[in-house]
């Protein structure tokens, strides 16, 4: 069973198609990619999978799940997370505190246990803090966890972002442009970083990237979008000399090459 798909998803803004019966579907522990250039459609897929959008027909099914009718938290309890283009955290917060915030969801005892320390709250607050450390590892954040965003590289608080996110412990993670304004030795470490996410959480992963080289290190399947319709689908090789994505990227097909 695949742990997402959506079925013949479309909608307009103001007569404009966005998506026009867009299928795609991903399996558990698989890494797609979601390749098109800019207005292809990419975004508004993620928005409508993550609920952020309504579509005008279509279904999203996630892990056997219709959720098409669920609001966004209710995705995400289901397992379903995502970046964003535009990083969001606390500011104010260090790296480890954003982190510990983000263990919230998996805590049991409440504000009471809190103030009066009761053995429930202490055991939920080093599960918390056991968390924390692990993802700083997993996400190559240790050498950081004590400053506060403003302090790091953009790359980093991508990288912070991209940490807190997997502390949902997603069944499936959306991810918007992770490479967009990183330095070249950060978007190197992210291909590597994403599949041993994959590898060590088991999570799939769906990527919408510009940056083709690493879209097509990482990803076993790619789908192409071009005014809101799949123009393509197949492993990175196949997509990547398909004439109708070459048209839709240079303005060429591989035959015109040859001539």
């Amino acid at each position: 069973m695949s742990i997402l798909e959506t079925k013949d998803l479309s909608i307009t803004f103001g007569g404009i198609s966005a998506l026009d019966e867009v299928s795609i579907n991903v399996e558990p522990g698989e890494i797609v990619g979601i390749l098109g250039p800019n207005g292809a459609g990419k975004t508004t897929l993620f928005n409508v999978i993550s609920g952020f959008l309504k579509s005008d027909q279509g279904k999203v099914i996630l892990d056997g799940e219709e959720i098409q009718n669920l609001f966004p938290y209710e995705r995400v309890a289901a397992g379903l997370a995502r970046t964003f283009q535009h990083v969001k955290l606390f500011r104010n917060l260090t790296v480890y505190e954003n982190l510990l915030v983000a263990q919230h969801r998996h805590l049991s005892s409440g504000s009471f246990a809190a103030m009066l320390r009761l053995p429930s709250w202490r055991k939920d607050e080093k599960l918390a803090k056991d968390l924390v450390e692990k993802m700083l590892d997993t996400i190559n954040l240790r050498p950081w966890k004590d400053a506060r965003p403003s302090e790091l590289s953009y790359g980093t608080t991508r990288f912070l972002e991209l940490a807190s996110v997997l502390s949902l412990k997603p069944k499936i993670l959306l991810l918007d442009e992770p490479a967009s304004g990183i330095q070249q030795r950060e978007v190197e470490a992210l291909g590597p970083m994403l599949k041993g996410i994959r590898d060590e959480t088991g999570c799939a992963i769906v990527l919408i990237e510009h940056d083709m080289g690493l879209l097509f290190s990482v990803s076993e399947r790619v789908y192409a979008l071009d005014f809101g319709r799949l123009i393509a689908e197949g492993t990175p090789d196949e997509v990547a000399n398909d004439d109708r994505v070459l048209e839709s990227y240079l303005g060429r097909t591989r035959r015109d090459s040859v001539a």
